[in-house]
């Protein structure tokens, strides 16, 4: 079925509180989006940031990030007081996110809610703990023990907790309940807030994308918790980490850091890893957008230590293998697969074995660096087409930015006019193609440049940042979107 939708992560929405939560705004905008005639609402990883604040660096790929949780929501339940929170510096720029403040002041306001919470627990929190407990025993006492130490990475506390000692997990419990407590209860203000938004945009008709990392972060309760699934040596530091070749976009490629699956030992138990990520990730979200799939046929290695990506080396992935233990233990799964960057005939075979559909940026179409199958008139029918992806320039941006002829060919090939602005007549490419699915960012519905940009690969600093103003998506926008939708048969 053709239909559309919005790529607006959550950190993006307005609020009074310095960063967009699971509050009145987010409701808000699926109201908007059902007034627009769209179908989807896509996100970025939901889980909690660390150093960088990248949602693909982060401390867990199950929990949930705590400044998402709304604080009016918390006081509307008699876990806050208004003044506990109103009156605190939330940032300067309501159009960016002040990442250090947030850190300074959102645990302080969660933990003053936690402890009311905890003094008479309900019945529900009880059973979430239960419920997730796979998972939520050790990132509560991974993070407590990270509280403990300074924020200092697993990798350097004492052996005895690196390396998971039963006695001294059970001394470290007990020394630090207290926050082991705190950290379980914001996931479950968190995932209580999850599911009833949730339930809100699935009531309205709109579905949730969500986004699966392909790696996760080294200093993370995944790596700590479960070693032998990583390329580790015997100090649990990697042999090599996850990275990407020096291409048209980047001389020196891209260092990511990320450790590396062992695949082997992950066949060998039949891939339960995955099949659990992927099983809780696919309850929590309604389709599933699985990051990096090149990574699958085959990854690029890094050697640990490198201070580049220059010297890595292409290996072996477990290809579809893995998707079919997956399909065997799950059943077909509304899953999208990111198939971009450096694409050999292995990816496109595995793709076509997968059967999910692949994704289509707009932007790389018009890139004289890439040269792929990004034009219009190659697109099939299965597959999702975009305007441009979070590490992309919003379109207002490419045009400023990108190269003259870059831009010549797009105006040509598109026929694009000033008159109804370059960004929509980009955008009308994306839903008049013959790909059933088509997202753009929210960036290019509010005509935003190069500084609403989400993220710049390979650099640090100034990422994740950008957010909407109050009152940006307004019923005149949505009214122009839906015309779209009814010009282009994308109505739901």
């Amino acid at each position: 079925m053709r239909a559309a939708g919005v790529l607006m992560h959550l950190s993006s929405l307005p609020s009074p509180y310095g960063i967009g939560t699971m509050g009145k705004q987010a409701r808000e905008f699926v109201d908007f989006l059902v007034k627009a005639g769209q179908k989807y609402w896509q996100l970025l990883p939901i889980c909690p940031t660390s150093y960088g604040d990248s949602p693909y660096q982060s401390f867990s790929a199950y929990a949930g990030n705590p400044y998402f949780i709304d604080l009016d929501l918390l006081a509307r339940d008699g876990l806050l007081q208004k003044h506990e929170y109103q009156d605190l510096p939330w940032g300067s720029d309501p159009a960016q996110v002040d990442y250090g403040l947030l850190y300074q002041n959102r645990f302080q306001v969660l933990e003053l809610a936690c402890r009311r919470l905890l003094t008479q627990p309900p019945r529900e929190y009880e059973d979430f703990c239960r419920e997730n407990a796979s998972w939520l025993e050790d990132y509560a006492l991974f993070m407590a023990l990270k509280d403990a130490g300074g924020g200092k990475p697993w990798t350097t506390w004492s052996p005895a907790l690196k390396a998971r000692e039963p006695q001294a997990l059970k001394e470290a419990r007990e020394k630090h309940a207290a926050q082991v407590d705190f950290w379980k209860a914001c996931q479950y203000l968190f995932f209580s807030q999850w599911k009833a938004l949730k339930a809100y945009a699935n009531e309205k008709g709109i579905l949730i994308i969500g986004d699966l990392p392909i790696y996760v972060s080294a200093d993370s309760v995944d790596v700590w918790s479960d070693p032998g699934s990583f390329q580790l040596d015997e100090n649990l530091q990697p042999t090599e980490v996850a990275g990407c070749p020096p291409d048209g976009f980047s001389a020196t490629g891209q260092l990511w850091g990320n450790p590396l699956y062992d695949w082997d030992a992950m066949a060998k138990d039949g891939f339960t890893w995955w099949i659990q990520r992927i099983k809780t990730l696919c309850n929590t979200y309604d389709i599933l957008r699985i990051d990096h799939f090149r990574g699958f046929a085959g990854y690029y290695a890094i050697p640990f230590g490198s201070t580049d990506a220059c010297n890595g080396r292409w290996r072996t992935g477990p290809g579809i293998a893995l998707f079919r233990a997956v399909e065997q233990a799950l059943g077909k799964l509304p899953i999208i697969a990111e198939d971009l960057g450096f694409l050999t005939p292995d990816v496109r075979q595995l793709l076509a074995d997968s059967g999910f559909p692949g994704m289509k940026v707009l932007e790389f179409a018009f890139d004289s660096r890439d040269g792929g199958d990004y034009q219009p008139h190659t697109y099939p029918r299965n597959c999702v087409v975009y305007t441009g992806t979070h590490d992309n320039e919003p379109l207002v941006g490419w045009f400023d930015t990108a190269p003259a002829d870059d831009v010549a060919l797009a105006i040509e090939y598109l026929r694009l006019t000033r008159e109804e602005g370059y960004h929509w007549g980009m955008m009308s490419a994306a839903w008049s193609s013959v790909g059933e699915m088509a997202l753009v960012q929210a960036q290019d519905l509010l005509g935003l440049g190069h500084s609403s940009r989400m993220n710049t690969p390979s650099t640090l600093g100034g990422n994740w940042c950008w957010r909407a103003l109050p009152g940006a998506f307004d019923d005149a926008l949505a009214a122009r979107l839906h015309r779209q939708m009814e010009l282009y048969g994308r109505l739901p």
